[in-house]
């Protein structure tokens, strides 16, 4: 069914809402007092509804078009929107990014600098998709992701340092391993592993990480991992920054000769290079510029 009104028109009526009277909002839209009357009263014709009055020397809105005005006003907005939304799909600005983050990193390393982003792209959404092990190469290589945080550079492909995590080996206080002063390789053989699963489509996996323990427990995430460790099921090694943000007074750093931590370095890659779009650019740069700060280059 075709409406008997414009958005022209709601748009009028908003604009002498805003300004307070008709002569306000002509002088603020650069129109004359007789064009906006005009429009107002053919579509107080279209509706069948008194919308302006006059009190003392100026022409205002009546309650009834105040009352119109509130479900009128949104739907101007949405107007707008659409055009901006529009003029950024000219630009080539895409309506969504995807970002493939690696397990071991930091969300806030994420999440701070997307913050501003938004901020300044009202129009642009974001998927978040965690990967790991195989599943990171995957999403630069294969390219599903405009943006990647990686542990490791992937064949082809330029990255640039963003951060390091170090990953401990942790034991709940009442495991066996925890009551000894030291331990070797030989005495994880008898005991439980908990591991981060390869999300990736490779079947036969990664095992980056995997020690000598016979039996593994292999969970999707560190929330996993660490829950498994805290129910005194075995071993893990968990990124550093994951224990600052645990409870752990039951938990121990597992005293294991010649790594009691590691490191691992994470980069950032832009996977589809030179075809990489406005707002995806926009955020690696801004993640970059982050991770600059963060590690004092």
């Amino acid at each position: 069914m075709r409406t008997k009104s414009t958005l022209e028109q709601w748009h009028t009526l908003a604009e002498v809402e805003r300004c307070g009277s008709i002569q306000a909002a002509a002088q603020s839209m650069n129109k004359s007092h007789t064009t906006l009357l005009y429009s107002i009263k053919k579509l107080e014709t279209q509706l069948g509804v008194s919308l302006v009055e006059l009190k003392g020397r100026r022409t205002v809105l009546t309650e009834n078009a105040k009352v119109l005005l509130r479900r009128a006003i949104p739907m101007v907005e949405q107007a707008r929107d659409l055009e901006i939304l529009s003029k950024h799909l000219s630009e080539g600005i895409e309506p969504e990014i995807t970002i493939a983050i690696d397990h071991l990193c930091n969300r806030d390393w994420l999440y701070q600098p997307m913050r501003q982003f938004l901020e300044e792209n009202s129009f642009t959404s974001v998927q978040v998709k965690e990967t790991s092990l195989s599943s990171t190469t995957e999403a630069v290589t294969q390219q599903w992701a405009d943006i990647s945080i990686v542990p490791l550079p992937v064949e082809n492909h330029l990255a640039e340092a963003f951060a390091t995590i170090t990953m401990i080996p942790v034991v709940n206080k009442s495991h066996p391993l925890a009551q000894k002063t030291s331990v070797c390789n030989e005495d994880l053989q008898a005991v439980t592993q908990i591991v981060a699963r390869d999300l990736g489509n490779n079947t036969k996996g990664q095992n980056v990480g995997w020690l000598k323990a016979q039996r593994r427990i292999t969970v999707d995430n560190f929330d996993h991992a660490w829950q498994a460790v805290v129910s005194g099921l075995g071993f893990c090694r968990i990124p550093d920054h994951r224990l600052a943000q645990y409870d752990t007074s039951q938990i121990v750093r597992l005293p294991l000769v010649g790594g009691e931590r590691y490191q691992v370095p994470l980069h950032l890659v832009a996977p589809k290079g030179t075809r990489t779009g406005l707002a995806a650019r926009q955020l690696y740069d801004l993640l970059l510029l982050d991770a600059k700060k963060r590690l004092g280059r």
